[in-house]
């Protein structure tokens, strides 16, 4: 009874709320009705939302802005006039979205998509949508090597005698697991029905979801998921630029980008100031609305001088600005030229942008020119607190760092190498086993750490004693003892078994000690 009365009332509150919002803003009708009934059942989601800058601005009040200040890239946009709301986002694109369905009288997909947004952010889109960000499930999925990786890591292990067998991963330990950041294929099968508060619904049976993975494949059959940054329903630029939001995925001991910062200078000054700072601005300047970088700052915020000048475009693609490819791979090399890195192969054969020995795949990486162009851009960032020698010093100290670090990856190759050739371990599958394994930690933890300490400054333990110069020599020194262990166990096993002669005694001398022992009796 109490919950028939609470109901209506609910509903004429809501109501009146919204009816409070409209009378400042246009929301289109559909949007109101979504709102209406949301505010009721969901109601983090409408306030979350209506505190967002979708729900305060028109995109025709965001075109009067000068070019620099605008949040928008298109021309030209349908319904101009009204704020971005529910339907304006969840409505789009019904013949590209196996997700459409019918919702209490409108067609509404489930997902918005890189694709849905790129109505009002065409550039932020296809910029994005060629990155390896956006291709980051298809890197991981289809690239064999990387694939045989993740099989080996996150599949369920039996034990049978002296057995260990791997089981192929379920899907739902892979969205737990290297998926939940790399993102899932979400497909949908069929229908089916929820009850929910409102009553049964029918809604679309979606499989690989709920994920919120960078590179997720969506229903409509776009790349990406643009809410990883800018989570819904607020989409919040600040919350974007906060390094926070990055620290999700990149975090030790593969990618410690977040444990570095939080170790380092600049982490240092925006933990102390941040409360200080304009996350909102747009364009960012450096001395103004913040007196640290975040990892945006450096990556892809649109950043303008004092007089107003242009340091940095805003860029979506986020190793637009990147002219050395750091972490995930056995050494560093140039950036690749497309986002999609499973048509690299290197002359090995790999799909890998570096041979086993360090040669780099060129036909694959961008040039020398183009690494310099990047490379004076992110100078360009640095020096708007930096003076020259500074930064330069700095690009100094990081590339003698990365070729330092990749020659000690080098060394470790080359040991398992002779593992591989002696038959101490199995190369059929390169991850399994110990001597493997730590051939891995070699590359994929203490390397990269050593590499983005040295690249963001300021935390000195990460490249000394936590996953840093001291990891890759005790595990350099490891490997090379286990495997002088096992070669001479090899050599063992491999000689003849010599059983040793008996002493044979003369027979005339044995008589003669017998006689005499004989005598003296």
């Amino acid at each position: 009874m109490k919950r028939l009365f609470l109901t209506p009332l609910l509903s004429v509150l809501s109501a009146l709320l919204l009816i409070t919002h409209a009378s400042a803003v246009n929301i289109s009708p559909e949007s109101q009705a979504c709102i209406a009934c949301h505010k009721i059942y969901t109601p983090g989601i409408v306030d979350d939302w209506l505190s967002s800058r979708h729900a305060k601005i028109t995109p025709a009040q965001a075109f009067e802005k000068p070019p620099l200040e605008r949040r928008i890239s298109a021309e030209n946009v349908e319904s101009k006039d009204t704020v971005v709301g529910c339907y304006e986002c969840h409505g789009r694109n019904p013949r590209a979205h196996k997700d459409n369905f019918e919702h209490f009288g409108f067609m509404i997909n489930v997902i918005v998509s890189p694709k849905d947004c790129a109505a009002c952010h065409p550039v932020e889109e296809s910029q994005f949508s060629g990155s390896k960000k956006a291709n980051a499930y298809g890197n991981l999925q289809k690239n064999p090597l990387f694939h045989t990786l993740v099989d080996t890591i996150i599949g369920e292990k039996t034990v049978s005698g002296d057995t260990i067998t791997v089981k192929k991963p379920s899907d739902m330990t892979k969205t737990d697991t290297c998926y939940g950041c790399h993102g899932t294929n979400v497909k949908v099968e069929g229908m089916k029905k929820l009850d929910t508060p409102a009553g049964v619904i029918n809604v679309p049976n979606l499989v690989n979801w709920p994920n919120t993975g960078v590179g997720r494949v969506n229903p409509d059959g776009s790349r990406g998921n643009c809410a990883a940054c800018h989570p819904r329903h607020s989409f919040s630029i600040a919350v974007a630029r906060k390094p926070y939001t990055c620290s999700q995925c990149h975090m030790e001991p593969d990618v410690p980008a977040w444990n570095v910062y939080d170790e380092s200078k600049h982490g240092n000054i925006f933990f102390s100031k941040q409360s200080e700072w304009d996350f909102d601005h747009v364009p960012w300047r450096p001395g103004v609305d913040f007196k640290t970088p975040t990892c945006a700052t450096c990556h892809n915020s649109l950043l303008t001088g004092p007089d107003g000048k242009v340091i940095a475009e805003r860029d979506h693609d986020f190793g637009g600005r990147l002219w050395v490819r750091l972490f995930g791979l056995i050494y560093s090399t140039a950036q690749p030229k497309s986002g999609d890195t499973t048509i690299i192969m290197n002359r090995d054969g790999l799909p890998l942008p570096a041979t086993f020995s360090g040669e780099p795949a060129s036909k694959y990486l961008i040039d020398g020119a183009e690494q310099a162009r990047r490379e004076n851009i992110m100078k360009s960032v640095c020096n708007a607190c930096h003076n020259i020698d500074w930064v330069n010093k700095h690009f100094e100290k990081m590339d003698n760092t990365i070729r330092e670090t990749d020659r000690m990856t080098l060394a470790a190759t080359k040991l398992m190498q002779k593992a591989w050739d002696l038959g101490i371990a199995d190369k059929t599958n390169p991850f399994d086993e110990a001597l493997e394994m730590d051939w891995v930690r070699q590359w994929l933890f203490y390397g990269n750490s050593v590499k983005y300490a040295s690249a963001m400054t300021g935390a000195p333990d990460y490249t000394s004693f936590k996953y840093g110069w001291w990891d890759m020599t005790y595990n350099l020194q490891k490997m090379k003892d286990e495997i002088n262990m096992k070669e001479k166990l090899l050599r063992i096993e491999a000689k003849p078994e010599v059983k040793p002669e008996k002493k044979k005694i003369p027979v005339k001398k044995t008589i003669r000690k017998k006689v005499k022992s004989r005598k003296k009796r």
